[in-house]
């Protein structure tokens, strides 16, 4: 495919290594979105005219499709959130907060994005519940022995990310999760850097809840996804409440909630951006997560491969089989080389990347952190490479 074409940004040249983040958006995307502004841009749920049913077409056409990407047993379970954060949001004070007690236990990590953590903090002040985290092993990694040292009599939930942001350590989720549900304990999975990069089956991995954001898989910014077994979702409280998810009110108060997923779903839903992520879902499945997975990893080893190479580049995840390589450039401060190589047109993140308390065990606080998607390719890899093989990097990024 002609990746320049579909992503009209990379004919500008730009090295684009912040996938993480977000990705690029391919034409077909953009064009669904204008042609439901130009065309037919009705509210969905609301009209009784050919424009607003074609809109609750297009919204019922899409939780089918996300429901088969990732292999949900029912669309019902499909809930359109504006992102990963707001989905863990929502499992964590809508459900957890209603059936956590005092003295109950969350395990997790501190390698964990503040998506994650900062919702579980305030559940946990307000039950009075207890955060442990599971030890980690000298390359950061989570295994299931460590896991399974973590647990007592107390622990009621395990949640974690599927893959890291920053680490990108490829965590054992179906060893865990049946350890889990053997032992009684829910598992809450942040997938927001493993849909869009690996075939993901909720059901085979026997997922109590997930959540994912469509703009780090081709789609627009404020779509995400919360998935749920029925039983929990049917059993969640809505964080908001409003037009379009009630069944019934009156003015004493008496209401009635609609089935899920209308629910989970209230007010006015971010069409455009649903029915841009339909094409995304479109665009992903011609290419095969499986082959976007594994030319990601060779791409990956490519790079490592060469920036292993430089002296002057320190790199913390070496071996971790996905798209992110974590460095840093000894003795210049993460910040001077994002801005170094953007005066290169190379685009890279920095920082903690919202994983603040990763810096606890990995020793240092900031990284500057590559990640790649499918459209990247060895030459981006090159500019890189060649870029941070100076050593006067720091008078440079002035």
């Amino acid at each position: 495919m002609d990746f320049n074409k579909d992503f009209k940004i990379l004919s500008s040249g730009v090295v684009y290594l912040d996938n993480c983040a977000t990705t690029l958006k391919p034409s077909a995307v953009i064009d669904a979105i204008s042609d439901y502004y130009m065309n037919y841009s009705a509210n969905a749920n609301r009209g009784d005219y050919d424009m607003s049913r074609k809109v609750d077409d297009k919204i019922k056409e899409t939780r089918q499709k996300v429901a088969k990407f990732i292999n949900a047993k029912d669309p019902s379970q499909i809930i359109f959130t504006s992102g990963a954060t707001e989905g863990l949001n929502m499992i964590i004070k809508g459900y957890f907060l209603n059936h956590l007690n005092k003295g109950d236990e969350i395990l997790t990590t501190k390698a964990e994005h503040a998506s994650l953590l900062l919702p579980w903090f305030e559940v946990a002040k307000k039950r009075s519940l207890k955060i442990k985290y599971i030890d980690l092993q000298d390359d950061l990694s989570v295994t299931v022995d460590n896991v399974k040292k973590g647990i007592t009599k107390n622990t009621k939930v395990i949640s974690l990310a599927h893959i890291t942001n920053v680490i990108g350590d490829v965590r054992p989720i179906k060893e865990i999760i049946k350890y889990a549900h053997d032992n009684g304990i829910l598992v809450a999975i942040d997938g927001a850097q493993s849909v869009p990069h690996d075939k993901i089956d909720v059901s085979d991995l026997d997922v109590d809840f997930l959540a994912f954001s469509a703009h780090k898989m081709l789609g627009p910014t404020g779509v995400g996804v919360l998935y749920a077994k029925e039983e929990y979702l049917k059993d969640m409280e809505p964080l908001i409440t409003g037009g379009g998810m009630n069944a019934f009110f009156d003015s004493m108060m008496n209401v009635e909630y609609k089935d899920i997923p209308e629910k989970l779903e209230p007010g006015t839903p971010n069409v455009a951006g649903i029915i841009g992520f339909s094409k995304a879902i479109d665009y992903l499945n011609e290419l095969g997560m499986e082959n976007i997975h594994k030319y990601e990893v060779d791409l990956k080893k490519y790079m490592v491969e060469k920036l292993s190479k430089l002296k002057n580049v320190i790199i913390y995840n070496k071996d971790v089989p996905n798209g992110i390589v974590t460095f840093n450039v000894d003795k210049v401060f993460a910040q001077d080389v994002a801005a170094y190589l953007n005066k290169k047109n190379i685009c890279v993140r920095v920082g903690s990347h919202c994983a603040k308390t990763l810096s606890e065990v990995l020793g240092v606080k900031n990284t500057c952190r590559a990640s790649l998607y499918f459209y990247n390719t060895k030459k981006d890899v090159d500019e890189l490479v060649d870029a941070l093989d100076n050593d006067n990097i720091l008078y440079d990024s002035l």
